[in-house]
């Protein structure tokens, strides 16, 4: 017995081992996360309404909608709610690492994560934030392969976070060849449950690059629950210094 088990240890190291992605694979998986990243109308200063549409079984569709502007160079964002009017005014605040949650009914600020939900959908707060190291500094690249989905060739990447920034363990992004745009995410646990699937149908083509208008979020442990996002009034216009601070989501209310 003991002989078998040291047999089927050294068969699950040698596995494990034969299946690490080389160096010159994973940096090429970096190199293809980065250019979907470089791609997008996503720099420099930018605002945009994003409108959340939340679809859960037994419940009427609730609508939810955002006005997002942010500093990519920075890390600096700020998110204020639009719709439904009884939370209009709650905002969010990012200035570097930090992240505070804004209530217009107590005026008070909290200290919250970059994984918390806008709202009761399934977005979060860093799908629509990503700085440009994001992705070598809290992932490594476990899988790397090729395949088609549709009519396009991808190539399909799964990242494993090494630090406690991403909101999930695992996540396998689905990228077309041609350009390198994101069409399909899952999101896993550290067991390896599928915990969600984001799925981007449709992309715009504007003079700063790509934007998904329309994706949608849909939640794998709670099936029928699902969020569709939709990317609207987008600007590259400079924002003001003043919309990036505390002083700002005050006196909006």
């Amino acid at each position: 017995m003991r002989k078998i088990f040291c047999f089927c240890l050294i068969l699950f190291l040698a596995v494990n081992i034969f299946a690490q992605v080389s160096k010159e694979d994973s940096d090429k998986a970096f190199s293809i996360m980065e250019e979907s990243d470089d791609i997008l109308a996503y720099h420099g200063d930018y605002s945009a309404t994003i409108s959340l549409v939340i679809e859960k079984p037994g419940k009427p569709k609730e609508n939810l909608q955002y006005k997002i502007l942010e500093r990519t160079e920075k890390k600096l964002m700020t998110i204020v709610q639009l719709f439904p009017d009884a939370d209009k005014g709650t905002g969010y605040l990012r200035d570097g690492d930090n992240i505070w949650a804004y209530d217009p009914i107590s005026r008070k600020f909290t200290h919250t994560s970059i994984k918390e939900a806008l709202g009761d959908s399934d977005v979060k707060i860093d799908d629509v934030n990503r700085s440009d190291d994001h992705w070598r500094e809290n992932y490594k690249v476990t899988e790397f392969s090729e395949g088609t989905l549709g009519k396009y060739e991808i190539n399909i990447i799964t990242l494993e976070a090494t630090t406690n920034a991403p909101s999930y363990a695992k996540t396998k992004f689905y990228i077309r060849k041609d350009i390198p745009l994101i069409l399909k995410q899952e999101d896993f646990s550290g067991s390896g449950r599928l915990m969600r699937t984001i799925l981007i149908p449709k992309y715009t083509k504007v003079p700063a690059g790509y934007v998904s208008t329309q994706a949608l979020i849909r939640d794998e442990l709670n099936k029928g629950e699902q969020t569709q996002q939709v990317i609207s009034d987008l600007s590259f216009a400079p924002i003001p210094d003043k919309v990036f601070t505390k002083a700002y989501l005050e006196q909006l209310n």
